[in-house]
């Protein structure tokens, strides 16, 4: 079940790819003021969050090679299992006390920190779905294992919209559509999957593009959406204009390392969470952003690589879903930066402040690893 020999067979392209990917992470949150008021800030680079971050990417570290060593095959007997616990932890969300008014985490007051089980619930889909559809494989074109596959992403998504959290369930949609189409289910139905997705990239791109004005879009779903939830389909939030402000004044080459005046003088709101990648924009500019947007796509790449390589379905439809959640969570953040989607909360994968994610997604990209190392075993 778990061999560190494995750990020679890992992919380290990977490996040096994702220690970039976090020290640019690092460099940014480390640039954040710890006061305010006082336009410097603090002079050391191991600033309060950026200890916590070192903490939780060891954490991650120790998840990744751990996975990695672990065979894969074994995640089948605990599918089910994984899956039941990730439910129980959302539904056990409700009967906690919000923070930030909303019921998102755990408190863990042992270690100071919270976990974030929505996180957790999107890999334990990856797995329950590569499961199912996997053991289905010769009836991908009955409704009924689609109605099975449905289920299983749904029930997740419904919970962590309740909690609410948009951007996290979003995740879940286009991750499940491409686990059904590498599970071999029918292409019609997936396609008929794809006409809500289009409807409401079509509306955020009518609104967002200026073409629509955002009241006419309020009126028309007033009846479907709350204030909250239309306010975020306008572009002119101060959120939307302070991140775009924050890459432009970058420019090319970037204002230079703490040099960033605008984001941190506390204009540009969760500088070192979700909006880290404009934040990183305005210091280090286009050409440092271009340079972290090849890191992130060369990643993907690999990750697909592993999907390829994978010697059965079940692999295969792991390392698919895995890659396409980094993807997604790339896209979303950099378009909700860039003017172009409503912000929503979705962290930039493996570079945002937060231990949920990044422990999560290492624990995933470990999961590749152990596609990827046994590609050649039959």
């Amino acid at each position: 079940m778990w061999s560190a020999r494995y750990l020679f067979r890992v992919d380290f392209r990977l490996v040096l790819m994702l220690l970039v990917i976090q020290c640019c992470g690092l460099i940014t949150i480390a640039s954040y003021p710890q006061d305010l008021m006082l336009s410097t800030g603090s002079t050391s680079f191991f600033t309060p969050q950026v200890k916590v971050q070192i903490q939780w990417m060891l954490i991650g570290w120790g998840c990744f090679f751990f996975m990695a060593c672990t065979d894969y095959n074994k995640l089948r007997e605990w599918a089910w299992i994984i899956y039941a616990i990730s439910f129980i932890a959302l539904i056990g969300l409700f009967f906690t006390d919000p923070i930030a008014r909303v019921q998102r985490w755990y408190r863990l007051p042992l270690i100071g920190s919270s976990i974030q089980p929505a996180e957790c619930a999107k890999l334990a889909v990856v797995i329950a779905l590569s499961w199912y559809l996997e053991r289905r494989a010769t009836q991908g074109d009955r409704f009924l294992t689609l109605c099975g596959a449905g289920l299983i992403a749904l029930i997740p998504f419904f919970l962590i919209l309740k909690q609410p959290d948009l951007g996290t369930a979003t995740i879940l949609y286009p991750m499940t559509l491409v686990i059904l189409y590498f599970g071999g289910v029918r292409a019609r139905w997936i396609q008929l999957l794809c006409i809500p997705g289009i409807v409401v990239v079509s509306v955020v791109a009518l609104t967002f593009s200026g073409l629509v004005p955002h009241e006419t879009i309020r009126a028309k779903l007033s009846g479907v959406l709350k204030e909250y939830q239309s306010q975020r389909l306008n572009p002119d939030t101060h959120h939307q204009k302070a991140a775009q402000t924050a890459i432009a004044i970058g420019g090319v080459t970037g204002t230079g390392w703490k040099q960033g005046d605008y984001w941190r003088g506390g204009s540009l709101p969760a500088p070192y969470t979700d909006s880290i990648f404009a934040a990183f924009g305005e210091e280090f500019g286009f050409v440092g952003l271009l340079f972290l947007l090849s890191i992130y796509y060369a990643l993907v790449f690999c990750i697909f690589q592993a999907a390829a390589a994978a010697k059965d379905t079940f692999g295969r439809l792991i390392a698919a879903g895995i890659a396409v959640y980094v993807a997604v969570h790339v896209l979303v953040n950099v378009g909700m930066m860039s003017g172009c989607f409503p912000i929503t909360g979705v962290p930039l994968v493996l570079m945002s402040y937060g231990g949920s994610s990044l422990a999560a997604t290492m624990t995933a990209l470990g999961i590749t690893q152990s596609v990827y190392s046994r590609r050649f075993m039959f």
